[in-house]
C-alpha cells in the first residue's frame, strides 16, 4: 500500500496529473447529452391521424370532419371516424361525435412540427399501437449500459484502463455516428445499444484511471470535478437540443466529437498503479518515470529503479501476480459483502435517476427549461455532498443523499397531478439529491474496487483517507484492521467506565 509515496515522489498533483486528468474528464461533458439524448430526439409532438386515403376533404368537409375529439375538447390523437361526420364538432362527446363509429389510424398521422420539426417518433411512427417502441429503444440503451459495465469492467482488469478507453472512444463515435444515420428503427436500436456499451465504460473507467494516478487526498476532488462536467453536460444538451431541433443533427453533434477524444486519448498514460498489481514492474518504472519527468522531477524519477519498486511495492507483488476472478464476489466474504451493498445502491440511485430524467415531457412544462433547471439543482447538490465527503466521509454524504432523495419521490408520489409546480420542485429536489448520491458512488466504488454494481450503505466501510486496495487481500487487511480498532477502543473504554462509576460513588 506504498503506492501513494511512490506519487507523491514523482510530483503528486503535477503538470501531468492535471493535463491527463483533465483530458479524460472532458468526454464527460457529452455522456449527459448521450444518457438523456431521447428525451428530445423521441419527443412525442402533438399529433392526429391523418385522413384516410379514400377520403375526398372537400367534399366531406374538410378534416374536421373525421377527427373525433376527447372530453377536453382535444383532437384524438390515435382515432378517426370510419365515416365522415356532417355538422359542427362537439367538445363535450354528444351528437354526431358521440354516435360517429371511429377506428385506429389506417393512414399514419400528421405531427406539429413547430417545436420538434424531426424526431424518431415522427419519422418512425412511434405512436399509438406502437408507442412502446420509443420505450424500447431507450430500454435498449441501458441493456447496453448493462452489459458494458460488466464486459468492459473485466476488460479493463485485464488489458488495462488506456486500452479499453481508447476502445470505447472509437464505438462510441462510430455507433453515435450510424444511429444519425440508421436507416430504420431496428438499426437505430442497434446502434444506441452499442453506443451504452461504450458509454458505461467510460464514465466507469475515466474515474478509475484519474483516481489511481492522484494521491490519496485529492480522490474527492477528481470525483466532484467528474460530477461537475456532467451537470455542465446537461446544460449543453438543452443548448444543442434548442439549436439543432432535427434529430438526425442532433445525434451526430453529440457523436462526432468522440473522434477527436480517440485521437488524444492514445497519448493517455496507462495506470501505474494497474501495472504494479499485474506484475508488470518494468512497465510500472517506466511509467513512473515518465510522470516524473512530465512532471519536473526528473532527479526524483531517476531514483526510482527496479530494486526500489522491488522494496516498496513487496506486498503487491507478491499476492498480486494471480488476478482475482469474478467468483472472488462472493467466495471472499469480505468482497461479498461489498458486493451486496454497492449493487443495491447503484440499482436504487439508478433505478430513480432515470426514472426522472428521462420523461421530461410529463412535467408539463418546456423540455428545454426542465432540462436546465435539472442542470443547475446539481451545482449545489453536488457541492454540498463534496464538503460532506471531505469533512464526515463518504458514508454519511451517501445515506444523506438517498434518503432525502426517498423522502422527495415519495412526497411527489402522494401530490395530486394538478399541482405541477410542486411537483415539479419536489422532483428537482430529488434530482439533486440523486446526482449527489451518484457523485458518492462512484468515487465510493472507484475507491473500493473498479467495478460497477449497486447499494445499502450504512454497511459500506468509510474510506475517507484510505489507501486505494490494489489486492483482495487488502480488503481483507483492512476489514481486521478495522476490527482491531474497535476492540481496543472498547478495551480503553472500560477502565473509563470504571472510573466514572468510582466518582459517582465517592459523590454518594
Amino acid at each position: 500500500m506504498a503506492f501513494n509515496d511512490l506519487l507523491k515522489q514523482v510530483g503528486g498533483v503535477g503538470r501531468f496529473q492535471q493535463i491527463q486528468v483533465t483530458l479524460v474528464i472532458l468526454p464527460v461533458l457529452l455522456m449527459a447529452s448521450h444518457n438523456t439524448l431521447q428525451n428530445f430526439t423521441a419527443a412525442i409532438p402533438t399529433h392526429h391521424c391523418r385522413a384516410p386515403a379514400h377520403a375526398n376533404l372537400s367534399k366531406d368537409g374538410g378534416l374536421e370532419a373525421w377527427l373525433p375529439r376527447d372530453q377536453r375538447g382535444r383532437r384524438e390523437s390515435c382515432l378517426h371516424f370510419t365515416f365522415p361526420q356532417s355538422g359542427p364538432p362537439f367538445p363535450n362527446g354528444t351528437e354526431a361525435n358521440s354516435t360517429g363509429a371511429t377506428e385506429p389510424c389506417t393512414n399514419g398521422w400528421i405531427y406539429d412540427n413547430s417545436t420538434f420539426p424531426s424526431t424518431i417518433v415522427t419519422e418512425w411512427d412511434l405512436v399509438c399501437s406502437h408507442r412502446a417502441l420509443r420505450q424500447l429503444a431507450q430500454s435498449l440503451y441501458m441493456v447496453g449500459v448493462l452489459l458494458g459495465a460488466m464486459m468492459f469492467g473485466y476488460l479493463a482488469d485485464r488489458l488495462g484502463r488506456r486500452k479499453v478507453l481508447i476502445l470505447n472512444y472509437l464505438q462510441t463515435a462510430v455507433s453515435g455516428t450510424c444511429a444519425a444515420f440508421a436507416p430504420n428503427f431496428p438499426a437505430y436500436c442497434a446502434f444506441r445499444l452499442l453506443s451504452g456499451m461504450s458509454l458505461a465504460s467510460i464514465s466507469l473507467n475515466c474515474m478509475t484511471l484519474s483516481v489511481e494516478w492522484m494521491p490519496i487526498h485529492t480522490r474527492a476532488y477528481v470525483g466532484t470535478l467528474t460530477g461537475y462536467v456532467y451537470s455542465l453536460g446537461q446544460f449543453l444538451l438543452a443548448g444543442m437540443a434548442y439549436a439543432v431541433p432535427h434529430w438526425r443533427h442532433l445525434q451526430l453533434l453529440v457523436s462526432v466529437p468522440f473522434f477527436a477524444v480517440f485521437i488524444y486519448s492514445w497519448f493517455f498514460i496507462e495506470s501505474a498503479r494497474w501495472y504494479s498489481s499485474s506484475g508488470r514492474l518494468d512497465l510500472t518504472l517506466k511509467a513512473l518515470q515518465r510522470v516524473a519527468q512530465i512532471n519536473g522531477k526528473q532527479e526524483e524519477g531517476a531514483k526510482l529503479s527496479m530494486e526500489v519498486l522491488q522494496a516498496n511495492l513487496q506486498k503487491e507483488l507478491t499476492v498480486g501476480k494471480g488476478q482475482a476472478s469474478a467468483t472472488e464476489l462472493l467466495r471472499c466474504p469480505a468482497l461479498r459483502r461489498l458486493f451486496l451493498c454497492l449493487s443495491m445502491l447503484w440499482f436504487a440511485t439508478s433505478f430513480a435517476y432515470y426514472g426522472l430524467v428521462m420523461d421530461l415531457q410529463g412535467f408539463g412544462v418546456s423540455m428545454y427549461l426542465i432540462q436546465v433547471i435539472f442542470g443547475a439543482v446539481d451545482l449545489p447538490a453536488k457541492l454540498v455532498c463534496f464538503l460532506i465527503i471531505n469533512s464526515l466521509g463518504r458514508r454519511p454524504a451517501q445515506m444523506a443523499s438517498l434518503l432525502l432523495a426517498g423522502i422527495c419521490i415519495l412526497v411527489n408520489g402522494v401530490v395530486p397531478q394538478d399541482q405541477s409546480i410542486v411537483r415539479t420542485s419536489f422532483a428537482v429536489l430529488g434530482k439533486g439529491c440523486l446526482a449527489a448520491s451518484f457523485n458518492c458512488i462512484f468515487l465510493y466504488t472507484g475507491e473500493l474496487y473498479p467495478t460497477m454494481i449497486r447499494t445499502v450503505t450504512a454497511l459500506l466501510p468509510e474510506t475517507l483517507g484510505q489507501p486505494l486496495p490494489d489486492t483482495v487481500q487488502d480488503l481483507d487487511s483492512r476489514k481486521g484492521k478495522l476490527r482491531r480498532q474497535q476492540q481496543e477502543q472498547q478495551k480503553h473504554m472500560v477502565p473509563l467506565r470504571a472510573s466514572a462509576q468510582e466518582k459517582t460513588g465517592l459523590q454518594d
